[in-house]
């Protein structure tokens, strides 16, 4: 089962930055898809009404917190059951629409021996 982050991210914000080498390091142990959206952006304006401050994280579609990430938590959501039974991606993780900001990133994570999960 394919889990999914969506990142709000901030253009030179820190705990933006900080949150990509925490989602890299969890990457190399367990499998899951990373979205990464401005929050600056019309789909990030409208997936942020919760976000106090950059960067904001959902898993699997639902507020996870925002701020700095904290890796333990998140480490542990990712590999706890996931709730929903296996099948397409949570809302707004279909095919990226093209907004006038431009597309929303979309990378994979990656197993320690650099193949894609």
């Amino acid at each position: 089962m394919t889990r999914w982050i969506t990142l709000l991210t901030r253009p030179d914000c820190r705990l933006s930055e900080h949150a990509k080498a925490v989602l890299d390091r969890i990457g190399r142990d367990v499998p899951f898809e990373v979205e990464e959206i401005p929050l600056d952006s019309e789909r990030g304006r409208a997936l942020s009404a919760w976000v106090l401050f950059a960067p904001g994280i959902l898993l699997d579609g639902k507020p996870f917190g925002f701020g700095r990430l904290p890796e333990r938590p998140l480490r542990d959501a990712l590999q706890a059951a996931r709730p929903q039974p296996a099948g397409p991606p949570p809302a707004g993780h279909g095919p990226a629409p093209q907004t006038v900001d431009g597309p929303p990133r979309r990378y994979r994570t990656h197993s320690p021996g650099g193949t894609a999960r």
